[in-house]
């Protein structure tokens, strides 16, 4: 390209040859070419092309309704996405002005009957799927029900897929293992099916005021205790 442009530039044969084009009042046109008077250009309107705009962003967080998800759904309206929401319960009970924006499903990721409809359209996902009790329990929700939502969204097309999984605290490995478990085979189907579109979140314990029908929950009395605990195992461990 840069021998291309070069020649151009220095070629003085080039430039004499081009026509330098003078439109003159009466609508004819001279040429540097020849003296002679050429008749009138003909000009025809262009024919309008309706272009359709860009396609929008839609986002799906999967388990929007809950103390994380919400956060999210609320964020990405802020940024001008397309929300869309997927649980268990449909319709998140906050109340605030935002959550009306908001495509709300209903569905269950262990069914998938019940809920491939709300991949239609969607760009991204974001799961914050995950669930306390029996080692089994634990892994059904954590694991298997994301490795279905990674599975069939990689099957849609959707090109980006975002996990939040959970950070390492040593003790709360074993007391919890199928939740962590089931953590890491949903990470790892996350990384064979999305090797460069997929991102993997490992945050320690998120908690803050929840808000559940017209209570407020305060998860940090419990949280902030919590947290420090594990850490204090997780300096023992290192020692």
């Amino acid at each position: 390209m840069r021998t291309i442009v070069s020649r151009l530039i220095n070629s003085r044969s080039s430039v004499s040859r081009l026509s330098a084009i003078t439109a003159s009042g009466n609508g004819r046109y001279l040429s540097t070419d020849s003296n002679k008077v050429d008749e009138p250009l003909k000009v025809e309107e262009a024919e309008t092309v309706n272009v359709p705009p860009p396609p929008s962003e839609k986002l799906l967080v999967l388990g929007g309704n809950g103390f994380v998800g919400s956060h999210i759904c609320r964020e990405a309206l802020d940024r001008g996405l397309t929300v869309a929401s997927l649980s268990r319960s449909g319709r998140s009970s906050l109340r605030d002005s935002w959550a009306n924006n908001v495509i709300w499903h209903q569905g269950n990721l262990l069914s998938s009957d019940s809920w491939k409809e709300a991949l239609d359209g969607v760009t991204a996902v974001i799961s914050c799927v995950g669930g306390f009790g029996s080692n089994s329990y634990m892994y059904k929700i954590n694991g298997t029900a994301n490795i279905n939502a990674i599975r069939a969204a990689s099957e849609k097309g959707v090109k980006r897929f975002v996990y939040i999984s959970a950070a390492d605290f040593g003790v709360a490995n074993y007391l919890l293992q199928g939740y962590y478990e089931g953590k890491r085979a949903a990470e790892t189907e996350l990384l064979t099916r999305y090797p460069y579109g997929g991102v993997i979140l490992r945050p320690g314990f998120i908690y803050g005021t929840r808000t559940v029908g017209g209570m407020k929950l305060p998860l940090g009395v419990i949280g902030s205790p919590m947290e420090m605990v594990n850490s204090l195992c997780f300096l023992y461990e290192l020692h």
